[in-house]
């Protein structure tokens, strides 16, 4: 998880930079625009706050109250996040883009906003290829989008996705002053705004469905439940697997209940070394796999 918080710093250093310089070339040029891409870069300082927060949080030991950790803290502040883009990111960006639309004003001077949706690009653009090198690591031969969906660390796509949105609304956001203010089209100033808010809006449902299958106790991919069924099935004790219950704690915290029907003869010592066998040879294999239980049960008739 560290590594991904290179990423997350180095986002959060650019767009608390970035959020005051679109904020002052907004009001000056009088850009609706403008004013919606600092409210998306202030929506996304805080959104790097509230995940460092959760990984500070999901890194507590422990605990009588909490005998599995804080792991699942992550995928809360995550959810959190997500809600954040939605309303004070996109929704606000919608609104005012609505406004300018329905009542288009004249632009000012726009030589501020271009040289301030330069250098944010330079900015964005750096991080968005820190956050993508970062996450890229992660990867392991997968492409891109099932990476991203297989993914348990949300703190690694999710700034990954808010700096790809940024790039784009930034992009967008240049198209439209720069048409506009040639053409003397002020209402896509309003336009540019109302796109940037369903790009939020768009992510954060995306963002909001992750986080909320890894909060609500999402459990082992298939192929992972198919291979530790058939390390388990391989031991000279073991006549059948019955069930696999899984949950994921924390990206690097699994919870694995293994349900398991013994051979018919053996003795309290024999299914102890086994249960000890199965645990060591999971764990081996699936180092993340840091809480097994396993409950024998009788053979059905």
């Amino acid at each position: 998880m560290a590594k991904s918080n290179i990423s997350i710093y180095s986002a959060l250093a650019a767009n608390l930079v970035i959020a005051v310089t679109k904020f002052i070339a907004g009001i000056f040029s009088n850009s609706s625009a403008m004013i919606a891409e600092g409210v998306h870069s202030l929506a996304d300082t805080i959104n790097q706050l509230l995940i460092l927060f959760g990984i500070r949080q999901s890194k507590k030991p422990p605990d009588a109250t909490r005998p599995f950790g804080y792991g699942k803290e992550l995928y809360f502040w995550s959810f959190i996040v997500s809600i954040i883009i939605f309303g004070l990111g996109g929704g606000v960006s919608v609104y005012q883009g609505y406004l300018h639309i329905i009542k288009p004003e004249m632009l000012g001077d726009l030589t501020w906003n271009y040289v301030v949706l330069g250098i944010s690009f330079l900015f964005e653009g750096s991080s968005l290829l820190i956050a993508a090198s970062a996450f890229n690591k992660t990867r392991k031969g997968q492409s891109w989008w099932p990476a991203i969906k297989r993914s348990k660390d949300p703190s690694a796509f999710l700034v990954l996705f808010e700096d790809g949105v940024a790039v784009l609304g930034l992009t967008v956001v240049a198209i439209c002053l720069y048409t506009g203010h040639r053409f003397h089209l002020p209402w896509l100033d309003g336009l540019a705004s109302l796109l940037v808010g369903v790009l939020l809006v768009g992510v954060s449902f995306i963002l909001a469905r992750e986080s909320r299958s890894l909060l609500m106790g999402e459990g082992l991919a298939t192929a992972t439940r198919q291979r530790i069924s058939t390390l388990v099935q391989q031991d000279h004790a073991v006549k059948k697997i019955k069930h696999i219950l899984s949950t994921y704690q924390s990206p690097e915290e699994v919870l694995l209940i293994l349900i398991i029907i013994f051979k018919e003869g053996l003795d309290t010592n024999e299914i102890n070394d086994a249960v000890l066998r199965i645990r060591a040879t999971v764990k081996r294999e699936f180092s993340f796999v840091h809480f097994i239980l396993i409950q024998p049960e009788a053979l059905e008739k």
